[in-house]
């Protein structure tokens, strides 16, 4: 039986850069070596990160004056990193879930911080819009997307965010939805997230700095916190997570490959329009999220009041349909599929087809 792999992260990743890293674990180029073994800093590992590098920003169209640099630690590191980096006094937050509120939490360390919106009052259903932000804030922080509750920020409310910050920097944690479609990086000073989503297995962190940015604040920076470290390093300060960053390369050339970021926005909303639009017609599910803010990444759904009773079994019955990982956070319940730019559409109607199954049978 054919499985498909909608977990959350870490997630599905194209079975072409699972081969092409599989092969590099038995031997490197042909170096006689593993990929696991080699010195990062061989000759033949550091083609590797520049490449990462290069795509990067060819991709994303990175401007001049910005670094991507590959660190270990998960975006929770940069939730600290951040602070460290750029709260000299005051930070101001939109807090859409768990994971903003983790980087509020690690904030408040450095310096004062200003919630200038939040949902929560609505279980974080929504992207909240009535806000203003201090123009003497060091920086705005957003997370772009929720993993947990579904909810993304997308172009419209972006440009509203790009807007309503006026002069004060823009920060965003990117985790889970980099990478699926164009970006201005130019409207930000810092983007990072954790791999393990769109990029690669779990283990390394991406980050996109604006160089200018640095220097700033005026406490001490322990050597690993500090960016500039890193980007003298040239993400080789220290060992760096050396799989996770082939694997990164890979998923990028595959990107390129596959029309660019595009051409992936494209597939990410045929995926999610196919699946949205089996929910919204269906006798049992419901949505779980505000229409306009519903994530293309992370589709959150549970049964109708009337049919909550069934929801072990669909689990059941999904799990034989060869459905793996749409088990709901506990903290909404229900089913989440993850549709990364990996999931094919032919996944995505595999689970259509399961939903209507299951609907036939009550």
């Amino acid at each position: 039986m054919k499985k498909y792999n909608f977990s959350a992260g870490p997630s599905i990743l194209p079975q072409e850069v699972i081969k092409q890293t599989a092969d590099a674990v038995l031997e490197f180029q042909g170096e006689g070596l593993s990929i696991l073994e080699i010195s990062h800093r061989a000759k033949y590992f550091q083609p590797v990160l520049d490449e990462a590098e290069a795509l990067m920003k060819e991709l994303l169209q990175i401007p001049d004056g910005y670094k991507t640099i590959f660190l270990g630690g998960g975006a929770s590191m940069q939730f600290c990193m951040v602070p460290f980096n750029c709260l000299e006094k005051k930070a101001a937050f939109i807090n859409t879930g768990v994971w903003s509120k983790k980087a509020i939490k690690e904030a408040k360390a450095f310096g004062e911080v200003v919630e200038v919106a939040s949902s929560a009052a609505d279980n974080f259903t929504h992207i909240p819009m009535d806000f203003e932000v201090p123009q003497d804030a060091d920086y705005l922080h957003i997370t772009t997307n929720n993993t947990i509750y579904g909810t993304e920020i997308h172009d419209a409310k972006l440009f509203e965010i790009y807007n309503k910050k006026g002069s004060v920097p823009l920060i965003a944690d990117m985790s889970s939805d980099i990478l699926s479609r164009p970006l201005d990086v130019s409207q930000y000073d810092i983007i990072y997230g954790g791999a393990q989503k769109n990029l690669a297995p779990a283990g390394v962190t991406f980050v996109i700095v604006k160089e200018d940015a640095l220097g700033k604040v005026t406490r001490h920076i322990p050597t690993m916190l500090d960016y500039r470290t890193h980007i003298e390093g040239g993400s080789m300060f220290n060992t760096p997570p050396v799989l996770p960053i082939y694997s990164a390369m890979l998923t990028l050339r595959w990107l390129k490959a596959n029309g660019g970021l595009q051409a992936a926005e494209q597939r990410n909303i045929a995926k999610a329009n196919l699946l949205y639009d089996c929910i919204d017609s269906s006798k049992i599910f419901q949505g779980t999220v505000q229409t306009e803010d519903r994530s293309r990444m992370n589709i959150c759904f549970v049964l109708k009041p009337e049919y909550q009773e069934l929801e072990a079994d669909f689990m059941v019955y999904a799990t034989q349909c060869g459905m793996v990982g749409i088990k709901g956070h506990r903290l909404v319940g229900g089913f989440r599929a993850s549709c990364y730019n990996a999931m094919t559409l032919e996944g995505v109607q595999a689970l259509v087809d399961c939903i209507h199954a299951y609907e036939a049978k009550i």
